[in-house]
């Protein structure tokens, strides 16, 4: 049951225009929490009710008069509460100072201050401060100020950021921006980053009745503290709903992200020691690196870029997938995989220098972007990385900045193509169960204009090295028709965008001729007429895909189709054993604990279909193994049997 009282208020409706103005000021993540949550509450302000009914809490400094409580004033510091008297158990009167007791800000201390003013006498209301003023204050009840830290004060506010729960929404974010709007006419805050909460993997919120509640003192213990803040940051934006499921940490922050940079680091390391590299060496300038490190390195700075901006709009989740999509996809996967060689040459020449450059630099840069949310894993891997003048911590150094000169576009342009293609013709390898280790024989690509063949054939090598194919062949539209597309409506998109005409639009998109497929994928849009009504169909509202033809397998994304010839001849066949079988020497020379350096001797017991293979390409094979000879023999010892292309065959090897 409720009973009407009276109350203390805060005037707040006088300034509701200055606190809805003040909070268009405000970075809010998520915006909408902002612009609507709040917003609407700041639209539909009441007075402050300020007073509460208790006797523990912050007394309200407010003294009335006992014969008219229309007359009042406030104290605003101890000074002026030091002013009144104070008034003894036996009723006597005496100024504060000399009261004898020390003086305290709480009840029951300052329920005995009077003051005695024009004949009449003035107690304090009996009611305490809502303790959400408390909270609302502290922007400046931290300095002490007006009091004391002036200076301090007006350099630290507006704060730069603040996190709380959503709950807080009309708590302490709007007390802040209440009192900040009242007695300064700005913001308390300029930055703000409000958080969802944590549920079970099931979407259920978590209690101790149910049993599903974690605890995540053990989950540090298990996993870290790096890989939980950094699981809780990547997988999803803070302000919305979380469902804790711990073995995403297991998976996609420990095996795919940690394990990608810190293997990273171990390859670098590795060689690095090898040569004796402790990037004392002349710096080679960017452009006189090869075309590869130049990629790499436009995509760092790139990443730098797009980082900072995520960084400076609180946009935490975006800076951290960016880093993390581009360790694992474009260094780990791409880089690293494309220059392994350069790191295995004896040779240590300009190219090899320039490539542990370009890594040290790379690994430096990205330790210094992970380490505000993973400040263990950055500093040990910095401190493995730094050279001697270098400061002790990762988090002693200054932030890096992107170098707009370092960044080139159209090399950018050109990898990403390769990259499409090269993702695509894997996906068909596996499709098919065509070994990557196979050699193909070509590929088709159609392209939609001269310079999109232009940017192709720039990349060639790279996409026919990666793919294991030895030529590509161009097809155009005049000739593209051996190419069968199909199209189907996005309805991620089409709901959003067409409504009531979503239907008949994926209908008109089903519909879709070669030539028309075509067109969107050239002009990234098209026109079509429902109902008398033009309608703007873009690329991304629909779904391409690519019907195989016989002896080829066909895949489509992005506008970017690949046809994989799978047809093999006896050549062909006789080079993707000779792979296999560098695969399987290389896997023996890990299992052996054999150095990188060392060079060896190969005993081998096969079928003459294997045996012919590794006749035909022995020098490849002894040269990707570092083999001084291949023997060939009857017999071999039973533990020497491995499984090679359905079939078992025997493998030893020994040290030169």
């Amino acid at each position: 049951m409720y009973y009407a009282r009276e109350s203390w208020f805060i005037r707040s409706t006088e300034y509701k225009e200055t606190m809805v103005e003040l909070n268009k000021q405000i970075n809010w993540q998520p915006k909408e929490i902002g612009e609507g949550r709040f917003g609407n509450w700041l639209e539909e302000v009441k007075d402050w009710s300020l007073s509460r009914d208790r006797y523990w809490g912050t007394p309200l400094p407010i003294w009335v008069n006992e014969k008219d409580k229309s007359d009042f004033f406030a104290i605003g510091s101890i000074a002026e509460a030091k002013q009144g008297l104070y008034e003894m158990p036996d009723g006597r009167r005496v100024p504060v100072a000399e009261c004898g007791i020390e003086f305290d800000l709480h009840r029951p201390f300052v329920d005995n201050i009077v003051f005695e003013k024009n004949g009449n006498t003035y107690r304090r209301t009996h009611e305490v401060i809502d303790v959400w003023f408390d909270s609302g204050a502290m922007f400046f009840a931290q300095f002490h100020y007006p009091f004391e830290n002036k200076e301090l004060f007006e350099q630290q506010f507006p704060g730069d950021f603040i996190a709380e729960g959503i709950d807080q929404t009309r708590g302490w974010f709007y007390t802040l921006h209440n009192i900040a709007s009242a007695l300064f006419g700005k913001p308390a805050f300029l930055n703000i980053v409000v958080n969802e909460l944590i549920l079970d993997r099931h979407g259920v919120k978590m209690s101790k009745r149910l049993g599903n509640t974690i605890d995540p003192f053990e989950i540090m213990e298990k996993y870290g503290a790096d890989a939980v803040r950094w699981y809780l940051l990547a997988s999803n934006p803070p302000w919305r709903t979380t469902l804790f499921n711990e073995e995403d940490i297991a998976k996609t922050v420990i095996s795919d992200f940690f394990r990608s940079l810190t293997n990273t680091y171990a390859f670098f390391a590795l060689y690095a020691n090898i040569d004796g590299f402790d990037d004392s060496e002349a710096h080679i300038d960017y452009d006189k690196r090869p075309e590869i490190d130049m990629w790499v390195i436009s995509r760092l700075n790139t990443l730098i870029a797009k980082y900072t901006k995520h960084m400076n709009d609180y946009d935490l989740t975006k800076a951290a997938r960016a880093v993390q999509n581009f360790t694992i996809n474009e260094l780990s996967n791409w880089y690293i995989r494309r220059n392994r060689r350069r790191f295995w040459k004896g040779e240590k020449d300009d190219d090899k220098i320039a490539a542990y450059q370009t890594l040290h630099e790379i690994l430096l840069k990205i330790c210094a972007m992970i380490s505000p949310i993973t400040p263990f894993l950055s500093d040990a891997l910095y401190n493995r990385l730094r050279c001697d003048n270098d400061p002790v911590s990762i988090h002693m150094i200054d932030m890096p900045n992107y170098e707009q000169n370092l960044i080139n576009i159209d090399l950018e342009r050109r990898m990403d193509i390769a990259q499409k293609i090269v993702s695509l013709a894997h996906f068909l390898r596996g499709k098919s169960k065509m070994r990557v280790r196979q050699p193909l024989r070509r590929i088709l690509v159609p392209v939609i204009n001269p310079a999109q063949r232009r940017d192709i054939q720039i990349v060639a090598d790279i996409i026919m090295d990666e793919i294991n194919i030895k030529e590509i062949e161009f097809v155009t539209d005049e000739t593209s028709n051996i190419i069968s597309k199909q199209a189907k409506g996005n309805f991620k998109t089409l709901g959003k965008k067409f409504g009531k005409n979503t239907q008949a639009v994926a209908n008109a998109i089903k519909s879709f001729t070669n030539e028309e497929i075509k067109l969107i994928e050239r002009n990234k849009q098209i026109e079509v007429k429902i109902d008398d009504e033009l309608l703007t169909i873009e690329l991304a509202d629909i779904e391409i895909s690519s019907n195989d033809i016989e002896g080829w397998l066909v895949a489509s994304e992005s506008g970017i189709t690949v046809a994989l010839d799978t047809t093999l001849d006896d050549d062909l066949r006789k080079e993707g054993i000779a792979r296999e079988l560098v695969n399987r020497v290389q896997n023996l020379r890990k299992d052996s604990g054999f150095e990188v350096t060392d060079r060896i001797n190969i005993s081998l017991c096969a079928n003459d279909e294997i045996k012919s293979a590794v006749l035909t390409k022995q020098e490849h094979i002894m040269n990707e193994t570092l083999a001084i000879n291949i023997t060939f023999v009857d017999n071999l010892p039973k533990d020497s049997e491995i499984e090679f292309l359905e079939e078992k065959i025997y493998v030893a090897i020994s040290k030169q």
